[in-house]
């Protein structure tokens, strides 16, 4: 099964192309001084898939990141993989990025990332939604926890140990694809993102 899996959520953008379990290709797009990471997403994958020989026929199934994480990156990338799975006729795969970052160290560890308005993301096994900080702290306390630079000094505080995912070159490209094997396939029209909290709205 080749399987074209995405994420321009994060930092950075993450395109990962699969033959079954072999990554056949992995590329990583950081921004620059002109365009945000995501600007680069579809030039990117059609440079992968040429680069392996492929065309957009042979995929069998699109895999992307489904949020939290930039507002701007989960439109991105999800209507990206609607769009693919669409014209392409195959099944889709959403992944939350919470998820992807609580393996980054091969375990299923607390994930805590920045959600502004004094709230972070939290991932425990499952999403858990946004959570104000003081109660964060608690729950932290004692704990590994991943996070991002914005909240790493204050959980360090509590937390056995906090590790921010911006610190190290994490392939989190290559642990979607893995994640996707994991989950169910949809239909692209119920590739929905996640939005913990609502988008901003402009003006206010």
């Amino acid at each position: 099964m080749k399987t074209l899996a995405f994420d321009t959520c994060l930092d950075k953008t993450y395109i990962t192309l699969n033959d079954g379990d072999k990554i056949v290709k992995s590329e990583i797009i950081f921004s620059d001084g002109e365009n945000y990471h995501s600007a680069y997403l579809i030039s990117t994958i059609a440079k992968v898939l040429k680069e392996a020989g492929l065309e957009p026929k042979d995929l069998d199934m699109i895999v992307t990141d489904i949020g939290p994480g930039s507002f701007t990156g989960i439109r991105a990338c999800v209507t990206v993989a609607r769009v693919l799975a669409q014209q392409l006729n195959i099944k889709a795969v959403g992944v939350s990025s919470l998820e992807i970052l609580s393996k980054i160290l091969g375990d299923n560890d607390l994930v805590a990332l920045d959600a502004r308005k004094n709230k972070a993301y939290i991932y425990d096994g499952e999403v858990k939604g946004a959570i104000e900080l003081e109660e964060v702290d608690k729950l932290v306390k004692g704990r590994r926890v991943i996070t991002d630079n914005s909240l790493k000094s204050r959980l360090s505080q509590n937390a056995d140990l906090a590790i921010s995912y911006q610190d190290g070159n994490y392939p989190l490209g290559d642990i979607l694809s893995k994640l996707a094997m994991t989950k169910s396939e949809t239909e692209w029209a119920k590739l929905k993102p996640l939005y913990i909290q609502p988008p901003p709205v402009f003006g206010k």
